[in-house]
């Protein structure tokens, strides 16, 4: 499955032309990806930042081989002068070597220092398994275009994520005792590893504490009153935490979608996990995998297209919601309501159609099995609505 993964293509062409970036989530095969494109062009160096003896090379200033053309450094974010190290090494040798930069941070928010690598490279961020990934299916449409639904997909698809989440390893596993065990793992590598070498913090055990806590408040409107309150830590602290989970691609946040024809919140976020396996509630836990499946689609528009695909949610101070809308351009293309069962249309859903002149509405349910319209809100099952993005 790793050989077909979405990006791979994408990343090919952009060797030819500049450096890529691939960032993501620990774990969500970045370096099984570069090795796959290393091995196909069968002339190139892998080196890893983590391993001493390749760091060692890195920093004294390597002679490349002449007879090689790929050049993969996985993990290079955490040496602290990366930015200037890789542009000097690029603007030297760009002509004979392409530079394929892997890491587990969000490299776009660690460019810090030195010159700017503006026009240099291509950033790409890697999403665990989706629906339409494993049905080997691509979006190749145009934006503001409907989405095309030319086929019926199984729902096992969409079952097997739910239980094991879209992580490579877990999901080709398949063994509940393997993903409780992945899980904990996962979590401790993560701060115990990954942001300790990155991020001074000194209270490690809280932020381990609130990444727990975090599950539980998985598909809300985030509040960092009430989290600094279970954590009994100070509001500067908690919003700092926040921002490097959410750097290290442990959860992510959308925003209310502020329109000038309704009377939008301004403030208040929804917080969702990149592994949505961890959580309990069934409704929350499919809320969070069709945000995954959502911002997977708006991050492949912006990085392999250019487009500016944002996704958010819909809330006034009337409380009425709808949990997702995809804008190009700040302008609205879609808005998702997820069920898990209610094939009713939902009033917010046609509200906000009305108000902010949304072409498409749609409610997606996943133990749904009608296909209608009604009025302007089509009802699908969530197995074919997901099947057909990326």
């Amino acid at each position: 499955m790793d050989r077909f993964r979405y990006l791979r293509p994408f990343i090919e062409a952009d060797l030819k032309k500049k450096m890529v970036f691939l960032a993501g989530p620990r774990q969500v095969g970045k370096t099984t990806l570069a090795q796959i494109i290393l091995k196909e062009s069968q002339q190139g160096l892998y080196y890893n930042w983590d391993n001493k003896s390749d760091r060692i090379k890195l920093q004294k200033n390597p002679s490349w081989p002449a007879d090689i053309s790929l050049i993969v450094i996985d993990e290079l974010h955490k040496y602290r002068f990366w930015k200037r190290w890789i542009k000097g090494e690029h603007d030297k040798y760009h002509e004979q070597f392409r530079f394929l930069i892997t890491g587990s941070a969000r490299m776009d928010i660690y460019r810090k220092g030195g010159d700017s690598l503006q026009g240099r490279y291509h950033h790409y961020r890697l999403h665990p398994f989706s629906v339409a990934e494993l049905n080997q299916y691509c979006f190749k449409g145009k934006c503001f275009d409907p989405l095309s639904f030319d086929k019926n997909v199984s729902s096992e698809i969409i079952d097997t994520l739910l239980k094991f989440g879209g992580f490579p390893e877990s999901y080709l596993t398949q063994n509940e005792i393997e993903l409780r065990r992945w899980q904990n793992e996962r979590l401790d590598r993560l701060i115990r590893e990954d942001i300790r070498d990155l991020e001074n913090i000194r209270d490690l055990s809280s932020l381990e504490l609130l990444s727990e806590v975090l599950i539980s408040r998985a598909s809300q409107l985030l509040s960092l009153n009430s989290l600094r309150e279970d954590i009994e830590v100070s509001h500067r602290a908690i919003s700092h935490w926040m921002n490097i989970l959410e750097r290290f691609y442990y959860t992510f946040r959308i925003y209310p979608f502020i329109g000038k024809t309704i009377r939008s919140l301004k403030k208040e976020t929804k917080l969702y996990l990149w592994d949505y396996s961890v959580i309990e509630d069934l409704g929350a836990k499919f809320e969070n995998l069709v945000a995954c499946h959502l911002l997977k689609f708006c991050h492949f528009l912006q990085d392999t297209q250019g487009y500016k695909s944002r996704l958010y949610y819909l809330r006034d101070v009337d409380k009425r919601e709808v949990d997702f809308l995809v804008t190009i351009n700040e302008k609205p293309w879609f808005a998702v309501e997820a069920k898990v069962s209610d094939e009713s249309s939902s009033p917010a859903l046609l509200y906000f159609g009305q108000k902010l002149k949304i072409p498409y509405l749609y409610q997606v349910v996943l133990k749904g099995t009608k296909d209608v319209l009604t009025g302007t809100v089509r009802t699908i099952p969530a197995s074919k609505f997901l099947s057909h993005l990326v």
